[in-house]
């Protein structure tokens, strides 16, 4: 699994080809020489915190995410004086799972997996979401060659084949499959049953090619794809969903320990939802503001999860 250490760069959105020392770290490496020198007989190992790690469930493209997160990592250690390193992870299960044994302090979850992890790891905290999170939706599309209008009847897709998003993801699974269920379509029983792409710009791929006749994918990701063009005239926005809580940041229970920031919860919630409009970092994130978030706001999601065998 590759690493890449963020501290302060030349901004927010560039990337450093260089190895990353902050101005923590680096004045951190000068103590810890100072002290070997003097013959202390500590370690820098035993004496300096270690950084924060940020992680992210992998939505969409891995150069999406790069960027994204790049800019998030940047932007934290430069607020917070704190070295700061953004580590990709491999599925939504692995986000996860590095979270619960402690390996990410900081990850950007969906509503489900932040359910998951938070119930997996006692004394994790949400620290912030979108403003958008707040009223979020899901896009149902379908390739053109099913001849379906935009519509808000559901049943339609039943004799569709259609996919998914990952298995876990809230906004390409989850509610997708509670909406489906309660308009009357088995949300396991598409012919040769449901595929999942594993993100969502695999969904748009997928029905744009035919593979499957008909998807659903996040709205946020939909409306940007659109927007820069870059959704295949073979794919269709069919229908959107209702509206739910999802992504939100949690911060895992040792990170203030760890970090050596005592209030470290408040610092992150203080930096995240004073960003001013129009920053790099909300401009990424499609947002407007970031807002606190509440383990409450996403009641509605363990239910549903646990209802559909996702959450035990």
């Amino acid at each position: 699994m590759s690493t890449r250490s963020v501290a302060r760069s030349g901004g927010p959105g560039t990337q450093s080809l260089l190895p990353a020392l902050s101005r923590r770290s680096f004045l951190a490496a000068g103590a810890a020489l100072a002290a070997g020198l003097a013959g202390c007989g500590r370690t820098a190992a035993s004496t300096s915190p270690g950084p924060l790690r940020v992680g992210a469930i992998p939505d969409q493209d891995p150069e999406v995410l790069q960027r994204l997160y790049g800019t998030v990592a940047d932007a934290i250690s430069a607020a917070l004086d704190l070295e700061v390193e953004y580590t990709p992870v491999t599925d939504y299960a692995a986000a996860v799972s590095l979270f619960r044994t402690g390996d990410l302090d900081l990850v950007w979850f969906g509503g489900l997996t932040g359910v998951q992890a938070r119930l997996q790891t006692p004394g994790a905290e949400p620290i912030a979401q979108r403003d958008i999170d707040q009223a979020f939706t899901s896009v149902f599309v379908v390739n053109a060659g099913t001849g379906l209008a935009p519509s808000d009847d559901l049943t339609a897709l039943s004799p569709l084949r259609f996919t998914y998003g990952s298995e876990t993801s809230t906004s390409g699974r989850l509610m997708p499959a509670w909406f489906l269920r309660e308009a009357g379509v088995d949300p396991q029983g598409f012919p040769g049953g449901p595929g999942f792409a594993g993100s969502h710009d695999a969904t748009l791929a997928l029905v744009a090619s035919g593979s499957y006749q008909a998807g659903v994918l996040n709205s946020q990701v939909w409306r940007s794809r659109s927007e820069q063009g870059a959704v295949d005239p073979a794919v269709v926005r069919y229908a959107e969903s209702p509206p739910y809580h999802d992504y939100h940041w949690l911060l895992g229970p040792q990170a203030a320990e760890r970090t050596g920031v005592p209030d470290l919860a408040d610092r992150l919630r203080d930096f995240l939802t004073g960003l001013p409009a129009g920053s790099p970092v909300l401009e990424l994130f499609g947002a407007g503001a970031f807002v606190p978030a509440r383990a409450s706001d996403y009641d509605r999601i363990e239910e549903i999860g646990r209802d559909l065998g996702l959450v035990s």
